[in-house]
């Protein structure tokens, strides 16, 4: 499967012919991962003008436990609420993950111990480990010293970012208590400060590119 998605990227990389695809990840449970519904276009066009990434403007959307999840290189997943995978899903997203692929997980707020819960049942003997601002998805095409950004205010808690590694590759970060996704949306869904959403999309197109070079 390793093979596979090497052979994937090189594909898609040569003369930057064919633009890269990505999805968001609709799963099982009743929480809302149709949530932000402009976020990911918006954080293509960003990206794509900003960070000289080559991603197709329409986002797809995948089931964890459909074999099209091997067609794309990042999948996003937000959401408000429960988080459930079968059996089936837990096996076909782990094995996505350990091929190659990527899964960025927003909390959109409430989702957090569901989430934490469900990939339990992908990895059983995997935690999630706090990145510091140190780690080099901060330092990709933006600069974030600090680390995470703020984007909305929640619980007075700061914001938090974790991910599961094979070896040494980091296949899944999860954002925690920042709403980047939020920050992602059109101006006026949330009437953010053009600072802050400008900051939600800096990190975003960070994840993306870190997603594509690791």
């Amino acid at each position: 499967m390793k093979i596979w998605f090497a052979v994937f990227f090189i594909l898609l990389g040569i003369s930057g012919a064919y633009p890269q695809k990505i999805a968001l990840l609709k799963y099982d449970g009743g929480g809302d991962w149709y949530a932000n519904p402009t976020a990911l276009p918006n954080l293509i066009k960003f990206s794509n003008e900003n960070a000289k990434t080559s991603i197709d403007s329409k986002p797809e959307t995948v089931t964890p436990g459909s074999t099209d999840i091997f067609q794309y290189p990042f999948i996003h997943m937000t959401g408000h609420g429960n988080v459930y995978f079968s059996d089936t899903d837990a096996e076909n997203l782990r094995n996505y993950l350990l091929s190659g692929g990527f899964l960025h997980i927003d909390d959109n707020y409430g989702m957090e111990p569901y989430l934490r819960e469900a990939m339990k049942k992908v990895f059983p003997d995997r935690e999630f480990q706090e990145l510091s601002a140190s780690h080099p998805v901060f330092q990709q095409v933006f600069q974030f010293p600090e680390g995470l950004p703020k984007i909305h205010e929640h619980d007075n808690k700061p914001p938090q970012v974790f991910g599961i590694f094979e070896e040494d590759r980091l296949i899944c970060l999860f954002t925690v208590e920042s709403d980047l996704g939020d920050g992602w949306e059109s101006p006026e869904v949330h009437n953010d400060p053009e600072e802050v959403r400008l900051k939600a999309l800096k990190m975003g197109a960070n994840i993306l590119t870190y997603s594509f070079e690791n």
